[in-house]
């Protein structure tokens, strides 16, 4: 298989999509202040002109996801709110104008008149994304370092996406203050426009503008539109949005929607108050130490299944959190469990498409149902290994363009299955996010609150290490921690 392996959450879609669950509105806690709320548009002569793009095959596929929240910290301690006002905001609020001249769909609207098939993507002259600017007195370092904490502490310092039936907003932004500590930038994506790696190479778009105070981008940096790369199956695109429709049917026993176009996005869980985070930091001698034991697990194992184990970075990890995970839960070894992760598949088609492509170019990946002894056992790291290997190795084209069916997929998941998704790439390379004050302290991703659902990204120090994110109610991340620790030492 060709083409990195990039994940992105799916299964959260359960968790507030159309199964009846209690939702609320996100609220924000009584000490974060919020200055004001701006808009801010594109700048430079291209901002005036109109532009439509149609959403794709892949966007399709997302198009029912939940937005991706990320946060940033920078630590700062001369950021004092005198600093933060005169220095910060206004050197992030005119290179984010900068950058959105070169990403004019993010400050559009995803928009579904009447008459289209399907929904687009459309920027007019005047439109801007929304941009928070808010202070709060809590410990930066509480929410930065390496101890567990409450997942709701994250949850004000990410902005919501205004939305409608008639629109939705694509990408909103925050920065908050820790005053005299520092301050984080809170970034929120709607799913059907952008994957992970276009939300990414924005912010390093972003990023570049603010620390070099230029306007232009490196090559590597400048997005790709041609929608017709995407060389889906005749009609592919119109399939996938009516098994969506269809799946919004089933959920609501068989009832049309009101509005079936409507683009109003469903309000966040409410997040258990037993809920923690926790970032797991791993070296690349860790990484190492887990592959060799695969390697040995592997040559005198008693299993049948021989075939040769595709030990990635990311087949290693997120196989280790998805054993850990499982066990942590405990319980019936027949109980059902499952995992969904996504790929990229710039690379996997042929021709390939363009790094740079802008929008979504994922697919996902699923083995469910499984049972949960199949991760328990003594050689459950191993069989967690070979099921995320073979799908890797199974990723080409044929897989690409396969068209789902949302409502068989989800009848086939037992109620009550443990699912565990995952998101971001140790690729991405987030901690490269300098706009000036140097790298950041912390990346997170907040959205992975929504399921069980974990988050990747590289090391900070760039040593060619690793970090999983997690957050669970308490008691079962009292017991992930211990196993993932032990695990490290065998």
């Amino acid at each position: 298989m060709s083409g990195s392996v990039l994940r992105y959450p799916f299964y959260q879609f359960l968790y507030y999509g159309y199964l009846s669950i209690k939702t609320t509105p996100k609220k924000m806690v009584s000490s974060l202040n919020i200055i004001h709320v701006e808009r801010v548009t594109p700048s430079s002569s291209d901002s005036s002109e109109s532009l439509t793009l149609p959403l794709t095959f892949f966007d399709l596929l997302c198009f029912k996801i939940p937005p991706v929240e990320r946060v940033i910290f920078f630590r700062l301690t001369e950021a004092n709110r005198s600093y933060f006002d005169s220095v910060i905001v206004p050197n992030l609020k005119t290179s984010l104008s900068s950058s959105l001249s070169h990403y004019l769909p993010l400050a559009g609207q995803l928009v579904w008149k009447p008459l289209d098939p399907k929904p687009n993507i459309v920027y007019s002259p005047n439109d801007a994304v929304s941009f928070t600017v808010a202070e709060l007195k809590a410990e930066f370092s509480h929410l930065t370092g390496k101890e567990p904490f409450s997942s709701t502490e994250l949850h004000p310092l990410v902005p919501e996406l205004q939305n409608s039936d008639d629109s939705a907003s694509v990408m909103s932004f925050q920065v908050t203050l820790f005053p005299n500590q520092g301050f984080c930038i809170g970034v929120t994506a709607h799913h059907a426009v952008s994957d992970g790696k276009t939300t990414t190479s924005f912010l390093k778009s972003w990023a570049h503008i603010c620390k070099h105070q230029d306007s232009s981008l490196p090559q590597d940096l400048l997005p790709f539109y041609d929608r017709t790369v995407i060389r889906s199956p005749p009609n592919g695109d119109i399939k996938v949005l009516n098994s969506w429709q269809t799946l919004v049917k089933t959920f609501t026993g068989g009832k049309e929607p009101v509005n079936p176009k409507s683009l109003k996005l469903r309000p966040s869980p409410v997040i258990s108050p037993e809920a923690v985070r926790y970032t797991l930091e791993l070296t690349p001698e860790d990484i190492q130490t887990l592959g060799e034991r695969l390697k040995r697990e592997s040559s005198s194992s008693s299993s049948s299944l021989s075939k040769k184990l595709r030990l990635s970075t990311f087949v290693i990890i997120y196989s280790y959190a998805l054993t850990c995970l499982i066990r942590a839960r405990g319980g019936d070894p027949n109980r059902p469990v499952g995992f969904v992760f996504g790929a990229d598949c710039r690379n996997v088609v042929i021709p390939p498409i363009p790094s740079s492509y802008f929008g979504n170019c994922v697919i996902l990946n699923s083995r469910i149902p499984l049972t949960a002894g199949t991760f328990m056992g003594e050689e459950g790291f191993l069989a967690s290994t070979r099921l995320v290997s073979e799908l890797v190795e199974e990723l080409d084209e044929s897989v690409v363009w396969k068209i789902p069916d949302f409502v068989e997929f989800f009848r086939s998941i037992p109620q009550g299955t443990q699912v565990i998704s995952a998101t971001d790439s140790t690729r991405f390379g987030v901690y490269g996010l300098d706009f000036g004050w140097g790298r950041p302290e912390k990346v997170m991703v907040v959205s992975i609150d929504r399921g069980e659902a974990i988050s990747l990204a590289e090391s900070r120090d760039g040593n060619g290490g690793a970090e999983i994110g997690f957050s669970l109610k308490k008691h079962e991340m009292d017991a992930l921690i211990d196993l993932l620790h032990q695990g490290l030492k065998l």
